[in-house]
């Protein structure tokens, strides 16, 4: 039951966070004087993306952005240790491509147990390679992946948000490989 708690908890401050970006979009454009340059100093960073995201993005710089197969890019926003033993790492999948893309199936991985749930990021991993541990996403009671599923196809210049639950590595380990079938590994860091 925890599990089933922690899934509804990470989709409100998934929610929460996308309302707070939407938020912070709305009120920097409505503000004027000297709040003006503010946003100017986050424009350079929107220019990549749609106005909604570069809100969410000027807000905090992305751990890394990883490139995918037909124009996706996943970029990774936070990578949060809690106290009940998880990592979640949360972030959005852009089609940066000039046709609609979905996302490949090989992202779910090849275990039965997360590919009969659909597609999903169920295939990610964390390499703690200090520790010579491989972290895998984590599954509730009936198998289904803690992670975004059932993924539209998206249209060229939009994104969608993403999440994903992992067990948490020592709590002195602060940097891991994330890998993701079809996308490049990056290095990101915990925090937390």
């Amino acid at each position: 039951m925890s599990i089933r708690f922690t899934t509804k908890a990470q989709r409100g401050m998934v929610a929460l966070t996308v309302a707070a970006g939407l938020a912070l979009g709305v009120a920097g454009c409505g503000s004027g004087g000297d709040d003006d340059k503010k946003p100017e100093a986050s424009a350079p960073v929107s220019t990549d993306g749609g106005s909604n995201p570069s809100a969410q993005e000027g807000k905090d710089q992305p751990l890394a952005e990883l490139k995918g197969e037909d124009g996706l890019i996943l970029k990774i926003i936070s990578a949060q240790r809690d106290s009940g033993g998880f990592v979640t790492v949360s972030g959005e999948l852009k089609n940066d491509g000039d046709e609609a893309a979905r996302l490949s199936a090989r992202t779910s991985g090849d275990e039965t147990e997360i590919i009969r749930h659909g597609t999903s990021l169920g295939g990610a991993t964390l390499v703690d390679s200090a520790s010579k541990k491989r972290y895998y996403v984590l599954r509730d009671t009936d198998g289904r992946p803690l992670t975004t599923t059932g993924m539209p196809r998206i249209k060229p210049g939009d994104s969608i948000p993403v999440f994903m639950q992992f067990p948490s590595p020592p709590s002195n380990t602060a940097d891991v490989s994330f890998q993701l079938p079809t996308f490049a590994a990056a290095t990101i860091q915990i925090s937390g």
